[in-house]
């Protein structure tokens, strides 16, 4: 069991490394200046490959922890109401992935009316999300 721990956590801190990371390049977009095609285009590409490699990080991360949570019982039983909140929050977190997803799609289409400063905000989602569950998990606070 411990082997799949580590390695969920593993996968869990760097499938949110990207979603800390891809909403910074959309701050960046989102101040391109009209005519600068070059940068366009290689912020566009950056956010491209982060976002593919992102979802192959999430996978796993879901993926063993789903094991731990039913393959080994972790969060089952009295006292753990801490696991429905921090499933809740992760159900979030696989939102806000869909989101980037689709902000994305429209930052590559153009269409986005999205300001640099939308998006700074929208860069602190994830680090809520993860501050959250890391105190469930830790502390269990009921």
């Amino acid at each position: 069991m411990l082997w799949v721990k580590s390695f969920h956590i593993v996968f869990i801190a760097s499938w949110f490394a990207g979603l800390f990371y891809l909403p910074r390049i959309f701050v960046n977009l989102a101040m391109v200046a009209p005519g600068s095609v070059a940068e366009r285009d290689r912020l566009l590409l950056m956010a491209r490959k982060l976002m593919r490699f992102t979802t192959l990080l999430a996978v796993p991360a879901v993926a063993l922890g789903l094991w731990l949570w039913a393959g080994y019982g972790i969060g089952w039983g009295p006292g753990n109401a801490w696991m429905h909140a921090k499933l809740a929050l992760v159900l979030l977190a696989l939102g806000y992935h869909h989101a980037c997803s689709v902000m994305l799609r429209k930052l590559t289409a153009g269409t986005s009316q999205r300001s640099h400063v939308w998006f700074r905000w929208f860069n602190e989602v994830p680090v809520l999300l993860l501050l959250a569950i890391v105190v469930l998990v830790v502390v269990k606070p009921f």
